[in-house]
């Protein structure tokens, strides 16, 4: 070898080497290319290691954003095999570029074309050792079409010194324009919001002249908005950007203080920033005004009146008929005081009621229509009122009231303090129900209300439902004109007690699905105990009555240890799917309806509905033939995503139905009480493809 190229070896290898590129292979499916980059050489000392999911789609393509619009997906990352002692990884942070806003075909959603780098925060267990990452990554990706894309992904980064390898200079530049709370990085800051109850307005400033601004906002619930209209100052320094919800219906202003995240971003500037949303101001860029409070208390009144023809209400519809039926003959006098004092028990409830509504949402407890029905000690309660009410229709003991207020009340009538129970037990048993009218007043006052406005409304609902009572108080003549009470009464007495008593054992059956199977039986032997101990001082017809009851009630603890209780949540009919939303929007990008029922056991609007309308043959023909993906959601005990779904829609009491597809990817929401016409008619509507792919 000649010294020259001796000399040219030696300098080669003396001279420092290219740093190698660190990263996984390509992985292709279809029209999507994925793979796994990292910033550094090796891990070092490092505990965290800058990673970053690099796409490439072809032309025409797009993927999604962590909130992706009216339709599609975020991707998903799943790193269960590398977070292993073996894997080094105790978990990873996935960080969202500025995204784009698209149009297609009525649709609008927001994400990424062509090509998009994730940064990623791969946190390590132990600094100094080798990571191994194994990551499976699920992207929807769409063109006319949306198709699912699964990519299996590993990289090993070394425990070699921690120095920037090549792929630093594409994950650090898109690391810096990460949207972020700092104003002067993001070169954009917001100045103000203004709430117009039908649209927001916010007031942006900027470092540049402003070209091509764009909003995004994120909820919980979550709130679909369309593109902002722009309004732009002569400089171009600050600007206004007008939302409006996508749901024309939707009243903001009943939504004061629910948290946003806003990501505001414009040509390369991006700034992300958490805000609540502001009381209700007037401003011209509010499209109509919001529900009144005399509007709503008229609905109210009105949803309140409607509860005496609903089926919760008529496990105490025994205490109604007797209550009329007693005053047969008597004078107008007396059925003033006692159907003025049952309306004035409904009353007292109802302030109670709105009273602990209260009281739970200044802890920030959830709240709701009918889910004390959710909680197992006040099912408790009410299956041991029922009991004593049976026990006292059939004749073992008289209802009593706290002693200052029975002795006021008998002062005058003797049979007041029941009147007044018997209004009181009708309030109980009504709130699993939500009937027409009641759900627009109860969201209302849930929402947004003040204690002023929650109390007005509830004592509204109280005023509606106490107006039959009412109005037999004003006509006295509607019961005193009916025959007298005579032995007939006594025989009408025990069939009023079993309904009481069968009401009891159907919440004792609603109570079995949220205790264990011991604990429901021990509430049955309960009730045996009380009718067997106010049988002890009974005689004659009351003392057989009393062992009838215990015979029935130890026979029906019999069979109840044998049928068990009924279905837990996550189990549902063979018709239908168990909820899932995070599903929904893949579904109807797939071209599907689907047909969401929220429900419980102790909702008894709900059982009314799939009697007489979801069991209709041409709708259950439907459902398991008409490409529609039925979903069932179980509210029989807190489930936080079943709230959560209801609340995006302002709801807060079942039954609750929404339809779902690609003529209606928002949903269009049922009436309370459904109809078969209803239900087709949304079907129809929602299977159209209006706003398909």
């Amino acid at each position: 070898m000649s010294r020259l190229a001796s000399f040219l070896l030696i300098m080669f290898l003396l001279s420092p080497l290219p740093a190698l590129a660190l990263t996984s292979n390509w992985q292709r499916d279809g029209s999507v290319d994925a793979r796994l980059i990292s910033g550094l050489e090796g891990v070092g000392l490092k505990k965290i290691i800058p990673l970053a999911l690099e796409i490439k789609m072809e032309p025409g393509w797009h993927t999604y954003w962590r909130s992706p619009g009216a339709a599609g997906l975020p991707p998903r990352l799943d790193w269960t095999n590398s977070e292993t002692a073996d894997g080094n990884l105790r978990g990873a942070t996935i960080f969202y570029p500025a995204p784009k806003r698209y149009s297609d075909q009525g649709l609008e959603t927001i994400g990424y074309q062509s090509h998009v780098i994730f940064p990623i925060d791969a946190e390590l267990r132990q600094a100094g050792h080798a990571v191994n990452i194994e990551v499976t990554v699920n992207l929807l990706a769409c063109s006319t079409l949306c198709v699912p894309k699964t990519f299996d992904i590993t990289l090993k980064v070394p425990s070699d010194a921690a120095i920037e390898g090549p792929e630093a200079d594409l994950i650090n530049p898109v690391r810096a324009a990460i949207p972020g709370a700092d104003e002067d990085r993001a070169g954009l800051s917001l100045t103000n919001i203004t709430n117009g109850g039908r649209s927001l307005a916010f007031d942006i400033a900027a470092h540049n002249p402003i070209n091509e601004a764009d909003i995004f906002i994120e909820s919980n619930p979550e709130i679909p908005f369309s593109a902002p209209k722009i309004r732009l100052s002569p400089d171009k320094l600050t600007a206004t950007l007008i939302v409006k919800p996508q749901d024309i219906k939707q009243d903001l202003g009943a939504l004061t203080g629910t948290p946003l995240m806003l990501t505001i971003v414009d040509e390369g500037h991006a700034l992300e920033t958490p805000v609540s949303l502001p009381p209700l101001e007037g401003t011209p860029t509010q499209d109509g005004p919001p529900l009144s409070l005399r509007m709503a208390l008229l609905l109210a009144i009105a949803g309140g009146f409607i509860l005496n023809l609903m089926p919760c209400v008529l496990p105490v519809l025994s205490l109604k008929i007797l209550g009329v039926i007693g005053h047969g003959g008597g004078t107008a006098a007396i059925v003033r005081r006692s159907f003025v004092t049952t309306a004035a028990g409904i009353l007292f409830s109802f302030v109670m009621l709105a009273a602990m509504t209260i009281a739970l949402k200044k802890l920030g407890l959830t709240i709701g229509w009918g889910v004390q029905f959710q909680q197992p000690g006040f099912l408790i309660a009410v299956i041991l009122v029922l009991t004593f009410f049976a026990a006292n229709m059939w004749g073992l003991f008289e209802i009593g009231l706290p002693t200052v207020i029975a002795d006021r009340l008998s002062h005058h009538h003797p049979k007041m303090a029941g009147d007044f129970a018997t209004g009181a037990l009708a309030t109980l048993l009504a709130t699993p129900c939500s009937a027409p009218f009641l759900g627009t007043a109860i969201t209302f006052a849930l929402a947004a209300g003040t204690a002023r406005e929650i109390f007005g409304i509830f004592i509204a609902l109280g005023f509606g439902m106490s107006l039959p009572y009412i109005a037999i108080a004003a006509i006295p003549e509607l019961a005193t004109s009916l025959p007298k009470p005579g032995a007939w009464m006594q025989r009408l007495r025990i069939l009023l007690g079993i309904a009481l008593a069968l009401t009891a054992l159907w919440l004792l059956w609603v109570l079995s699905a949220q205790i264990e199977q011991r604990y429901a039986h021990t509430i049955m032997f309960c009730m045996i105990g009380v009718v067997a101990l106010l049988g002890l001082h009974a005689t004659g017809f009351a003392r057989r009555m009393a062992i009838y009851g215990v015979a029935g009630f130890s026979v029906l603890a019999i069979g109840l240890a044998f049928t068990g209780p009924p279905p837990k949540p996550a189990k549902v009919e063979a018709l239908w799917q168990v909820f899932d939303e995070a599903t929904i929007a893949d579904d109807v990008a797939g071209g599907h309806t689907v047909f969401v029922d929220i429900t419980a056991d102790w909702c008894l609007t709900c059982k009314v509905n799939k009697k007489f309308v979801l069991s209709d043959n041409d709708i259950n023909q439907r459902l398991l033939h008409g490409n529609v993906i039925p979903m069932q959601g179980d509210w029989t005990t807190p489930d936080p995503k079943i709230t959560n779904f209801l609340h995006k829609f302002s709801r807060f009491g079942i039954p609750f139905n929404v339809v779902y597809g690609p003529g209606a990817p928002d949903g269009i929401t049922l009436p309370e009480l459904l109809s078969r016409d209803a239900v087709m008619q949304a079907l129809d509507r929602a299977a159209k493809p209006e706003g398909g792919r």
